[in-house]
């Protein structure tokens, strides 16, 4: 049986908007100048987001994408991470939904978004949809089919076990699958597609080390 999620708000990745993730370490670089970043997050049609995720952008494909660095634009080393989804999951510990009143809107926030769309209640089966349509168009894009599948481990993310999804290019990994929020209020989960240099992590563990590629992905998923 499927685990219940309370709420999810999503919106369809596009090819175009994982070409300009991957692309992003390799562009020509932009100056550490605030004035020289905010014309290149005008002249992609960017906008600064705070709402929804601390210290963020809107990309003009209308999805959320965080870094570790205030500039991403040509910078290799930095970590970057394109939510297109965002899912309030079953709480065990929150049997009398003391934290609804709240969360829910706070999806709703999302879902309110243009281009979003999403569903109340959800189920993880909704879920997994979600990330099996964003796989197709990276599998695309990269013209290779991930190089591991597996359920998330507990304790890598909050909320019900999703599927995490691992490609590599030469210089970086590629994850996508769920992550913990790391918005302004910490109890929701994203849906995601991070771009992050292979040296945050050893080499990529053997399928069959579950603990290694929990500890790998971990590793690439969060900043």
């Amino acid at each position: 049986m499927s685990v219940p999620v309370h709420a999810l708000a999503h919106r369809p990745l596009t090819a175009e908007a994982v070409a300009e993730l991957v692309a992003l370490p390799a562009v020509p670089p932009v100056p550490e100048d605030s004035d020289a970043v905010d014309a290149e997050v005008e002249l992609r049609g960017w906008a600064w987001e705070d709402a929804l995720v601390c210290d963020s952008f809107r990309t003009a494909h209308g999805h959320v994408l965080c870094s570790d660095v205030v500039n991403p634009f040509g910078c290799p080393d930095a970590r970057t991470f394109l939510v297109f989804g965002e899912l309030y999951p079953v709480d065990p510990h929150d049997e009398d939904m003391a934290n609804a009143s709240w969360l829910f809107g706070l999806v709703g926030h999302w879902q309110e978004q243009p281009g979003w769309s999403g569903s109340r209640p959800s189920t993880v089966s909704e879920c997994e949809d979600v990330l099996v349509r964003a796989a197709r168009v990276v599998t695309e894009h990269l013209g290779t089919e991930p190089e591991r599948t597996v359920l998330s481990a507990e304790g890598v993310v909050t909320g019900p076990a999703l599927t995490h999804r691992v490609w590599r290019t030469p210089t970086h990994a590629l994850v996508l699958g769920p992550a913990s929020d790391n918005g302004p209020y910490g109890y929701l989960t994203h849906l995601q597609l991070s771009c992050t240099p292979l040296i945050c992590a050893p080499e990529l563990p053997p399928a069959d080390d579950e603990d290694g590629l929990a500890a790998w992905i971990a590793a690439h998923i969060d900043w």
